[in-house]
């Protein structure tokens, strides 16, 4: 299948400032991609280059394989919905919806069609002579989505679309965000810096970090194989402590700062091509015992428990082992196992728990 969107090397600097650099990536037709990573990470001038509110320093943009790098913004068929809406207060939800095919010239019969049609599919219908204030956040996003939808355009650009909501809104809006981009099959490049939106939302995540594209890949992946330990940190929870791989073979072994004596890894969750790097463990994946596993192929470290956090399914714990590192670990508050400040307990997890990743601060 070929893509729809194409970066095809792109570089955008502002003066001396690199905001983004050698980017390639391509999006399939029909196809979620999120742009995940902290501010200044060059996801929304991507975003912007894309819809042509940015012009690139070199390199091509290309949408269903016509060349737009040079084209206007109204010439490239892209909806864009923003965190702020930007609805117009004296319109009512049917009137803004219409705009963007008025200002396409559309017919009378054609417009009344279209915006029946994404009002029915948003669930608006019953508001379409309000105004926005008389709307909840919840459903201004939804007018936003409408309004962005109704001329069928080829991508939709979304840039923090449910940074404005409480929590309990954000989720059922993620919910009926996504319902919404399977039912019309549309091509969406979704930018934010929060990682539930990106794992909830998206068929492939980008992380990006200081204008650079580190890694492009499906969520599990991406969560479960990050290529460096800016990945690993910046997507979930994770444990990243300093290494030095001092033995290769069948597993790695590794020198762990704060570690006392070896930590072996897989051999294929070694993904760092340098001697220094860091050990990468997510909380999830450690097991709490007794006493000191027997088996020789089980990592084991001896800890005291410093603090505890109930957070309801689960509860999260703060260990130190005797060598001084740190080590988060959550435990299915099912279990029944209480920890306490102070306990001694062992820590233990296999060599396919670990990755071995290259340091990217």
């Amino acid at each position: 299948m070929t893509d729809q969107v194409v970066f095809d090397r792109i570089h955008k600097s502002y003066g001396d400032f690199p905001a983004v650099r050698d980017l390639n990536l391509g999006i399939r037709e029909g196809e979620f991609v999120t742009l995940l990573g902290p501010s200044g990470s060059g996801k929304t001038t991507t975003l912007r280059m894309l819809a042509g509110l940015e012009a690139a320093t070199a390199g091509e943009i290309r949408l269903a394989g016509r060349n737009v790098t040079d084209e206007v913004p109204e010439k490239r068929n892209i909806g864009l919905v923003f965190q702020n809406y930007a609805l117009f207060p004296h319109m009512t939800v049917a009137q803004n919806v219409a705009f963007p095919l008025r200002m396409r010239k559309r017919g009378r019969h054609e417009i009344e069609r279209e915006v029946d049609r994404v009002l029915a599919m948003t669930q608006l219908t019953a508001y379409r002579g309000r105004y926005p204030r008389q709307l909840s956040g919840g459903q201004q996003q939804r007018v936003a989505l409408a309004r962005a939808f109704v001329f069928d355009p080829s991508v939709l650009l979304m840039d923090e679309p449910l940074g404005a909501l409480d929590r309990n809104l954000r989720d059922h809006m993620r919910l009926e965000l996504k319902s919404l981009q399977q039912r019309i099959g549309a091509t969406v490049m979704y930018v934010t810096h929060d990682q539930d939106e990106a794992l909830a939302l998206s068929d492939r995540i980008g992380v990006m970090h200081q204008g650079v594209l580190q890694q492009t890949a499906p969520p599990d992946e991406i969560y479960e194989r990050p290529v460096n330990s800016f990945v690993a940190k910046f997507l979930g929870q994770s444990v990243c402590l300093p290494a030095k791989r001092i033995e290769g073979g069948g597993h790695t072994v590794l020198d762990v700062e704060g570690v006392t004596g070896p930590v072996t890894v897989a051999r294929e969750n070694d993904s760092c091509a340098e001697p220094d790097g860091e050990f990468m463990i997510r909380p999830e994946r450690f097991r709490l015992t007794d006493v000191r596993p027997e088996a020789s192929d089980v990592n084991a470290v001896c800890c005291t428990v410093g603090t505890t956090v109930y957070l309801g399914a689960q509860v999260e714990a703060h260990l130190r082992a005797e060598a001084g590192a740190q080590f988060q670990v959550t435990v299915p508050a099912t279990t029944g196992r209480r920890l306490a400040p102070g306990d001694s307990c062992w820590l233990t997890w296999t060599p396919q728990d670990g990755r071995f990743l290259l340091k990217v601060s």
